[in-house]
């Protein structure tokens, strides 16, 4: 090499050792400054949602004042020209068609989740894989209208009377419209269905594919390849039953289309309800010339609050303890 080239390249070999620290430097500030802004973004969310609360408190606080924690919960009249805020009948109902709906979609849902991940094809996958994220971002109106053109007239027509003839208390047919709990809890579950569906395949194929590969080099099956991963999963699984829940308690129109409004506790399948989002989305316009009818629907809103974030906790101790026994 001629001296003037060794000469010219000792400097740029220089600066590069000088730069490399420099870099090191950058990329820890850089992950110093990603931490804060994800802690700062978690603490935002909580002091939200507890700003949420404390609002929905000091907006319900005259209702509660005048008829009490208790009347309000167990109260099983609603006659607000009259005074009478009881809301047990909207809180049966709301749990009355959860309930409905996760018995319905949970189990096929994971089931389905696990096969996608696992065992279909990467052709299918292609197919199915747009399907479900189109679902998931439906318009719950959508769902609602198909509630009204084709469950409930189906309920009404041929699943509702032979029900009843079954004798059963709670297949009793005592609501010949097909507005009921039923049809509610089949919407919800159609809707929740693809959001879990999604989330249990998205939870299974986190899992490495290196841990596929070792169980089937020591002779393991598909399917005891397949629980493995499950039993790996089963925290992710369980946020996703968590998230449908969330969903399917704090859905609105497709509901309040589908189930008759009526303000009764339901005692069979096919009576009509009327769940806690239900009565806010129908009353909220109509409050403002009755006394303490704006606290009640803000009370109504609170209790929503509390039983979602209150199931979100005790499923968040269940993980944790999953977690802790080394089941994942």
């Amino acid at each position: 090499m001629p001296h003037d080239q060794s000469i010219a390249a000792a400097p740029s070999a220089e600066s590069a050792r000088l730069t490399k620290p420099r870099r090191t430097h950058l990329r820890r500030l850089a992950s110093k400054v990603a931490q804060v802004v994800l802690a700062a973004s978690g603490a935002a969310l909580l002091l939200l949602v507890l700003l949420i609360a404390l609002t929905l408190i000091r907006q319900s606080w005259p209702i509660m004042a005048a008829a009490g924690i208790g009347h309000l919960l167990l109260g099983q009249t609603w006659s607000p020209h009259n005074g009478a805020f009881g809301f047990a009948p909207f809180i049966a109902g709301s749990l009355a068609v959860t309930v409905g709906a996760m018995l319905i979609a949970v189990a096929p849902a994971i089931l389905s989740g696990v096969y996608l991940a696992e065992y279909t094809s990467s052709r299918m996958r292609m197919i199915v894989k747009p399907m479900l994220d189109l679902l998931v971002g439906l318009p719950s109106v959508i769902y609602g209208l198909w509630g009204v053109l084709a469950v409930v007239p189906l309920l009404r027509e041929f699943v509702g009377p032979a029900a009843a003839r079954t004798g059963l208390p709670w297949l009793a047919f005592t609501n010949p419209s097909g507005y009921s709990v039923f049809a509610g809890a089949i919407v919800l579950a159609i809707m929740v269905f693809p959001l879990i569906v999604a989330v249990v395949d998205e939870v299974m194929r986190s899992a490495p594919q290196e841990m596929r590969e070792a169980l089937f080099s020591l002779g393991a099956t598909r399917w005891e390849t397949t629980r493995a991963i499950i039993r790996r999963s089963a925290a992710g699984i369980i946020a996703a039953v968590v998230l449908g829940f969330s969903r399917a308690f704090g859905e609105t129109l497709a509901v309040l289309m589908v189930v008759g409004n009526r303000p009764d506790i339901p005692r069979s399948l096919f009576d009509a309800t009327y769940p806690l989002t239900a009565l806010i989305a129908n009353n909220y316009g109509e409050m403002m010339s009755v006394p303490l009818y704006e606290s009640a629907l803000m009370s109504a809103a609170l209790i929503l609050l509390f039983v979602v974030v209150g199931f979100n906790l005790v499923a968040r101790f269940f993980v944790m303890r999953v977690q802790r026994e080394g089941l994942v």
